[in-house]
Order: C-alpha cells, then sequence, then structure tokens
C-alpha cells in the first residue's frame, strides 16, 4: 500500500509539474508576427494575452481583431468574434469582419455633404450612398503599431488620411489603442486631429457570436439597449431624421430580450442606430448581449451617443471562418458605438463636424463575463 501511495504521489506531481509548464507557457503580455504583405508594407499580427491566459489577436491590416478567445462555463475557449488566420481572406473584401471604420463609421447619403459652404463628394460603395469611408477605408489600410505597456497589454495603432482622401478634405492624424484587462475588457481609445474641418465617426466592425460557434445563429442570445429612442430608416437605410420611440416596437431592448423573438417583425432584419439614453460623453454602460447555452456575456460601455445594431442580415456564407465554419446568415451580429449615421445632412442629430484645433476623442469597453 505504501508503495502505491507513494507512485500516486508522484504522478499527481508530475501532472501539477506539467500543468505549472501548461500555464507557464501561455505569458501576459504582446507578442507580433509576420502576416502578409499589402501594397508593398509588411503587416503585421499582435497578440495581446491577459494574466488568464484569454487572448486578443490584432493584425495592422485595417486594425482588425481577428480573433478573441474567451472560456465558456464549462472552461472551453473559443473566439467569440468571426475572423480568419492569414491574411488572404482579408483581401477577398470580407464585409468589415473585426476592423476599424473611419473616417466615417455607418452611412452618408448619397455620398455628399457640405462643410463652410464647400460641397464635397465621396464614393457611393453601398447602392446610392457612402458606407464605412468608402472604397478603401480605414479597413484596407495598413496601420503603423507600437506597443506601450505590457502590464497592460495594449496595441497603439496610427494612421494619417491625407487630404481627400476618399473625398474627405483635412489630413486626419488617426490612433486607435486597443487595451486587453485581466478582467477581460477589451477597450478601444479612438483620436484624432485635423488641419482642415472635415466629418469624423470612428468605430470597430467586429461580429460577435458568443456561444463561440457560427453553425449557431445569433437569434437565441439575448440583448438589452439603455434606449428609449432610435432613428427610423428609409429603403436604403438611410435615416429618415427622426427620432422615434422604441415603445410597442420590436425596437424595445430597454428590457433583455431574445433576439429572434420579433426579428421577422423589422423588415430585412436589425441594421439600425439606438439613440442612447446617456446624457454625457462619460463611459457609460449602455448594453448587454449574453447567450445562456455558453455562459458568455458581454457589457458594452461607451462615450458615444449612439450604438448601431446589426444583425448579420447580408452574410450569406461566402466566408468561412478561423473553424471552418461558414459563416452564414445571422450568425454573427455587430455592436458598434458611434454618432449617428449621416449626420452631415441631419442637423438635428450631434455633430460630427471635426474643427481645426479640436481633438476627436471617442472610448468604448467590451466587458467579458461568466454569468
Amino acid at each position: 500500500m505504501k508503495k502505491i501511495s507513494i507512485l500516486c504521489s508522484l504522478v499527481l506531481f508530475l501532472f501539477a509539474c506539467q500543468s505549472n509548464k501548461t500555464n507557464d507557457s501561455i505569458q501576459k503580455g504582446i507578442t507580433k508576427e509576420a502576416f502578409g504583405n499589402v501594397d508593398g508594407k509588411n503587416v503585421e499580427l499582435y497578440t495581446l494575452t491577459n494574466a488568464k491566459g484569454n487572448q486578443v489577436r490584432i493584425t495592422t491590416y485595417g486594425g482588425i481583431v481577428t480573433s478573441w478567445t474567451f472560456p465558456d462555463k464549462n472552461g472551453k475557449k473559443e473566439s467569440i468574434v468571426v475572423g480568419f488566420d492569414s491574411l488572404a481572406p482579408y483581401l477577398q473584401k470580407p464585409p468589415y469582419f473585426g476592423a476599424l471604420i473611419g473616417r466615417y463609421g455607418n452611412r452618408i447619403a448619397k455620398g455628399k455633404f457640405e462643410i463652410d459652404g464647400n460641397s464635397y463628394a465621396l464614393a457611393t460603395n453601398d447602392g446610392s450612398n457612402h458606407l464605412h469611408g468608402g472604397n478603401k477605408g480605414f479597413d484596407k489600410v495598413v496601420w503603423d503599431a507600437a506597443i506601450v505597456n505590457d502590464t497592460t497589454p495594449t496595441l497603439v495603432l496610427t494612421y494619417l488620411s491625407k487630404d481627400m482622401e476618399e473625398g474627405y478634405p483635412g489630413n486626419l492624424k488617426v490612433t486607435v489603442t486597443y487595451a486587453l484587462t485581466d478582467n477581460d475588457a477589451l477597450s478601444i481609445e479612438y483620436a484624432a486631429t485635423t488641419d482642415k474641418a472635415t466629418y469624423v465617426n470612428l468605430t470597430q466592425h467586429n461580429y460577435y457570436n458568443l456561444s463561440g460557434n457560427v453553425a449557431e445563429p445569433i437569434l437565441n442570445h439575448y440583448l438589452q439597449i439603455d434606449a428609449d429612442h432610435f432613428t427610423p430608416v428609409d429603403s436604403t437605410l438611410i435615416p429618415t431624421g427622426v427620432i422615434a420611440t422604441v415603445a410597442g416596437t420590436p425596437f424595445d431592448f430597454k428590457k433583455s430580450e431574445k433576439i429572434g423573438a420579433r426579428i421577422d417583425s423589422v423588415k430585412g432584419g436589425y441594421d439600425h442606430n439606438w439613440v442612447l439614453n446617456k446624457k454625457d460623453s462619460s463611459l457609460t454602460v449602455v448594453a448587454t448581449l449574453y447567450d445562456a447555452v455558453s455562459g458568455r456575456k458581454m457589457e458594452v460601455a461607451t462615450t458615444e451617443p449612439g450604438l448601431q445594431f446589426y444583425s448579420g442580415n447580408f452574410l450569406d456564407g461566402k466566408f468561412t471562418n478561423h473553424d471552418g465554419k461558414k459563416v452564414n446568415h445571422r450568425t454573427a451580429l455587430c455592436l458598434e458605438t458611434q454618432h449617428f449615421p449621416n449626420s452631415p445632412n441631419q442637423p438635428n442629430f450631434p455633430t460630427t463636424l471635426l474643427q481645426v484645433g479640436q481633438v476627436y476623442h471617442s472610448l468604448t469597453t467590451y466587458q467579458l463575463s461568466i454569468q
């Protein structure tokens, strides 16, 4: 019996050593690796790892979050965002998977606006309208990158959008800072300055499926949005200018609701801007997303006045997720913090005009947990 006890103790000791070795192999901090080449520029992939070993991977092409791994209630780690393990699929122009969006997130009617009596024409890359910065927005350029803080893994991306790039006036200097905290919050902070008055509305376009499995539709996710109003849209998804109440409509997510419960009552599905109840630009929790099967919960906090909830209506299986599964209709969703779509042409919407001498600033955090 004594020999058996000694043998068992030895086995347990070796197992503990191996477990420690496995844990030690995932170091908190940031690593980088080559990820290809675009327009003669080298593209890098950065991996941010927190103290729990959870990771966010970000490429300098488009500032794209390619994956975000987080365990479910049983400890199984999966990526909760849609993405690819190589650069090539991103060059096939998927629908903004994980990308930074600029100069203007969302739509501008007819691709036109005026500043100080001067008219500007942008690309109409979404039917008759301008979408997400044009033909080559911030999602399709190579950003410069720097690691600034290994204590909290932090990646700073910078890009100079030159005067009249995609039709926008002014040389716009943009900085976006990604940070992954030890309590599993991904913060995204934006800053920009210009040498001519210009319109700016920056956001980030992760496609989320908290189940970690894009074979499962997002219709069973529960969503809560702290908003009493939304901006109805016309047939081309441009806001009409009306700020309407959500009460008595399928747009009422003031209490947590199953996404699929009323989606068929919305023509085409959800792709709308909610007017958040927050009264100022302080960082405030504005939405909560929950998947009961995995137990994963996400809280969205932002300084922005609006939130675009997009239910993946145009996903069609053309692209395959990093796990080999097709990204089909409504198998991922977006929660994009923003100013309102078409604000340059709607004087009653919060302004997105950035003047010379001003600093554009926006902060959003996505907090993961298990419930």
